[in-house]
């Protein structure tokens, strides 16, 4: 059955113009040309990227973070409360009043007690800002090494500057070394973000990111499989460009350096909307969808592939709605919040936590005299959370 699959998954009129087959492309004369097998070497390689992670976090964006004033939190673990424990794992992490009435008077404690523990269990599970700039660094300097091997790889080849070129001889383009190495790095990076998906920070849009990986590494896979090397490497660099701007703009808002933040991100901004509202469109979407009717009749694969880069420049207005709103947040209140972060800021509850665990003037009378902040009773021995 699997055989029987596999045959028709690899038919090759799903991948391959009229009258060329599978054999066409075997090496000759020097020449190599792509095999689906080729992809085989981006799992290896992401497991050798997470470990160059690793030290790179620890020996390089550590570092950094510290010498930018971000500072390591330990935060401090809620007391242990089966009941307190079950409800924010399986009701709500953010009780409602009636809820902390009725959980106070379960547990007999007092409702300023159970307030700040689900305050202080939930910022258990909220990463601190070094565990953010380490991951935002990492792509900054990984998507700064794919910009310059992609400019690197494709400033001296002729399809860059006459986009007929990119057709011409298609499908029987040979493969060079430079477009295996930039597909097999830039696919190998999003399987390790695949892969780390587990123990990165988890975002609202934490779903969304697992399809849009694996949106990258089917795109790529395919335009790699049907031979669409010239056309795929201008795609990479065209979204690569724009990226840099994005991870160092967050790096900065960690740091709270606000002012040069908000520079990078109106730098992005303008990257962005220059290469995936102008340049894709009008650049990439016109050599895929018009330029190849001039050599061959529309097939399956072709048809494919547009429909992939359409559903892609989709995705690219919904972006550019969401920057719109950043910049528009970033004008008019000086913050560039990643609309996708938690709604409650860990830094702002770790200090409402601590000012509240620091009884002061009239409290402390409160507290000898066996009264809650609040003036109202506390059970004896419950002084504590």
């Amino acid at each position: 059955m699997f055989q029987t699959f596999k045959e028709w998954f690899w038919m090759e009129r799903f991948w391959l113009p009229p009258t060329i087959k599978w054999s066409d492309f075997e090496d000759h004369d020097g020449l190599v040309f792509v095999k689906p097998s080729h992809l085989y070497m981006s799992i290896p390689y992401a497991f050798g990227l997470l470990i160059i992670r690793y030290f790179f976090e620890k020996f390089v964006a550590i570092p950094l973070a510290k010498t930018f004033g971000i500072k390591e939190i330990v935060r401090k673990t809620a007391t242990p409360n089966t009941v307190l424990e079950n409800f924010f794992n399986y009701s709500t992490r953010h009780p409602s009043q009636t809820d902390i009435y009725g959980l106070a008077k379960k547990c007999n404690l007092t409702e300023r007690q159970v307030e700040r523990w689900f305050r202080s269990r939930r910022n258990q599970e909220r990463p601190c800002r070094i565990k953010k700039f380490q991951e935002a660094c990492w792509r900054f300097a990984f998507y700064l090494m794919l910009t310059v091997a992609g400019i690197a790889f494709l400033y001296d080849k002729p399809w860059l500057y006459d986009l007929w070129e990119v057709w011409n001889g298609y499908p029987k383009q040979p493969l060079l070394p430079s477009q295996y190495w930039y597909y097999i790095l830039e696919m190998s990076f999003y399987w390790s973000l695949i892969f780390s998906l587990g123990s990165d920070v988890k975002r609202k849009d934490y779903f969304a990111t697992i399809i849009h990986h694996l949106a990258a590494i089917s795109l790529m896979s395919f335009s790699w499989c049907a031979n669409y090397i010239r056309s795929g490497t201008l795609v990479m660099i065209v979204h690569d460009v724009a990226d840099i701007w994005l991870e160092s703009a967050k790096m900065f808002s960690y740091a709270r350096w606000k002012q040069t933040c908000n520079i990078l991100f109106f730098i992005f901004s303008a990257v962005f909307f220059v290469s995936r509202l102008i340049i894709f469109p009008f650049w990439i979407l016109y050599c895929t969808l018009i330029l190849p009717l001039y050599y061959l009749e529309p097939f399956f694969s072709y048809i494919f592939l547009n429909l992939q880069l359409i559903v892609l420049q989709g995705l690219h207005l919904y972006w550019s709605f969401l920057i719109l709103k950043m910049l528009k947040r970033c004008i008019f209140t000086k913050s560039t919040q990643d609309v996708r972060s938690d709604d409650d800021d860990d830094e702002e509850e770790d200090e409402e936590e601590e000012e509240e665990e620091t009884p002061k003037g009239k409290d402390i009378d409160c507290l000898k005299n066996g009264l809650g902040a609040d003036r109202n009773l506390i059970p004896n021995g419950q002084h504590g959370c």
